[in-house]
């Protein structure tokens, strides 16, 4: 007789078993509630029956749309443990990109805290009629909102025999908080838990680890801190608004051995005046990813903080390169090598693969692939290259080239994508506003230097013939429209964008054309 299972084990499972096995160990920490495994696993079982008391179905979509919290932890693993979708929503987007996602994603139900209820309600007019009874609120409810205490208390807190399947969708995470249209990147189970497993592996993680969350929690970058604590059973500390003095003394205080930062949080920290006054001792390992990182701040970050700085480029999309402190120095203008479980090359653009030293598109294919773009075809055909196996593997857009012992050098991005504080920020979706203006004939966004964002939006217009505004009027006017993060630093007017022969705009050359400015 067979004592386990020949099924992977997937995130519920692991839950389970942490429950179990780690029953009175941290599991959270948000402020000064401290919540062991027994109590997480208990209120995600709680919040998985109350979902389906609320007549949801499994494969049913949830989105998220909450400030950081345990309650939010709780809310999108227990989504998951039910056998529904979760859909985190950047909470900084606008009141238009969240009521297209929602539709887009077709969601059953949503979950928001805070000031969020709010703004659900202002868009509840515009919500499909199966989603307007399975509104549920945290720590403020509006008439006819459920109140998500009272629905997970209400609810058993024995799990549900479900059968959950590695190829059921985990999560949808949008690549984009937008006006346009959406991309909703769609991990599976198997998916999910290669994730989990690898990045806990990749990042060093243990069952003695404590890890820092402070960046939002809707993000891939939090995913992979948080799937890498569960799977090695550890513990997740909750920042609720990231801020320097905040981050320094809960690492102190709460002896954080791992977290997960973008290159402006380390700038920040290591800019503090107040810096050297914190006991930093506790730090194991730590991983900073979601824009360029520039070689001095790496050096800097190796010289000043203790414990292993790890450098990660990658994709929601799921490919990952992993730059180790044992290699930081000696390969410090290098993103690294892949990480294990995945393979990467470089094609030019007939789609051979070329030889290390030569730059191309950076292409790859790994256990954890998304399974794909949520209803979007053409960005699935748009995304992949048959490799000569005849595998289907992902296209970055991002231009690349290794070295001979296998390192990945970040050359340029084909991909339009401005990374802006560790977000992605798509120009299209700013364009699809600042066009809007009647004075507006043509807008191109481009992403260059900034002091604070390491990138920042750049609007680029030509007007119409005959129009005149001031520069500063029509950036006001745009970002009185456009979610925080993509608002443009500046609007530069121009009398015609350059163009290839077949008419397309040249991004490349406006890059260059700007690429002194920063701001």
């Amino acid at each position: 007789m067979a004592w386990f299972s020949p099924k992977p084990l997937l995130i519920p499972d692991i839950i389970a078993i942490n429950t179990a096995s780690c029953s009175t160990k941290d599991a959270v920490v948000d402020g000064d509630r401290v919540i062991s495994w027994t109590q997480f696993g208990e209120g995600t079982v709680r919040v998985a029956n109350s979902l389906r008391n609320l007549g949801l179905s499994r494969g049913d979509r949830v989105v998220v749309l909450m400030t950081n919290s345990y309650e939010m932890i709780e809310a999108m693993f227990g989504i998951i443990c039910g056998g529904f979708c979760a859909v985190p929503l950047n909470c900084a987007i606008t009141d238009d990109a969240v009521a297209g996602m929602i539709a887009n994603s077709d969601a059953k139900a949503v979950i928001a805290s805070g000031e969020h209820i709010g703004r659900i309600e202002g868009l509840r007019a515009r919500l499909a009629a199966g989603i307007q009874n399975h509104l549920i609120g945290v720590s403020s409810v509006e008439e006819g909102w459920h109140d998500y205490h009272e629905l997970r208390g209400a609810a058993e807190t024995i799990a549900r025999a479900i059968t959950i399947e590695p190829s059921d969708e985990c999560n949808i995470i949008y690549s984009s908080g937008t006006t346009g249209m959406p991309k909703g990147i769609v991990h599976d189970h198997s998916c999910r838990e290669a994730w989990g497993s690898d990045m806990a592996v990749a990042l060093r993680y243990h069952s003695g680890a404590r890890t820092l969350l402070n960046l939002g929690l809707f993000s891939n970058i939090s995913w992979v801190a948080m799937l890498a604590t569960i799977f090695s059973g550890g513990t997740m500390v909750v920042q609720r608004r990231f801020d320097v003095a905040g981050c320094l003394d809960l690492i102190q205080r709460e002896k954080i051995t791992h977290f997960v930062m973008v290159p402006l949080q380390f700038q920040k920290v290591l800019e503090y005046d107040h810096y050297d006054d914190y006991d930093l001792s506790s730090l194991d390992a730590y991983m900073c990813c979601g824009s360029p990182l520039a070689v001095g701040l790496k050096q800097d970050i190796v010289a000043r903080m203790p414990g292993s700085f790890i450098e990660l480029y990658g994709l929601t999309e799921g490919l990952v390169t992993i730059l180790g402190p044992e290699d930081m120095l000696e390969k410090v203008e290098s993103v690294g090598r892949a990480c294990p479980g995945q393979f990467l090359a470089v094609i030019d653009d007939d789609g051979n693969i070329l030889p290390a030293g030569e730059a191309g598109e950076i292409v790859g294919q790994s256990r954890f692939m998304m399974a794909g773009y949520h209803a979007n075809a053409e960005a699935d055909k748009e995304s992949t290259w048959a490799h000569p196996t005849g595998a289907k593997w992902l296209r970055t857009g991002d231009v690349g080239k290794f070295d001979e012992d296998g390192f990945l050098y970040l050359v340029d991005r084909k991909k339009d994508m401005i990374l802006s504080g560790g977000q992605n920020i798509y120009p299209a979706d700013i364009e699809a506003t600042i066009v809007e203006h009647d004075a507006v004939h043509e807008v191109a966004v481009v992403g260059v230097a900034s002091k604070k964002w390491g990138e920042t939006p750049l609007a680029v217009v030509v007007l119409m013939q005959g129009r005149s505004i001031d520069a500063e009027e029509l950036t006001a006017w745009s970002n009185g429209r456009l979610g925080k993060q993509q608002r443009v630093a500046n609007t530069i007017f121009v009398n015609e964008l350059p163009r290839n022969p077949n008419g397309k705009v040249l991004k490349r050359e406006l890059r260059k054309q700007f690429a002194d400015l920063e701001y």
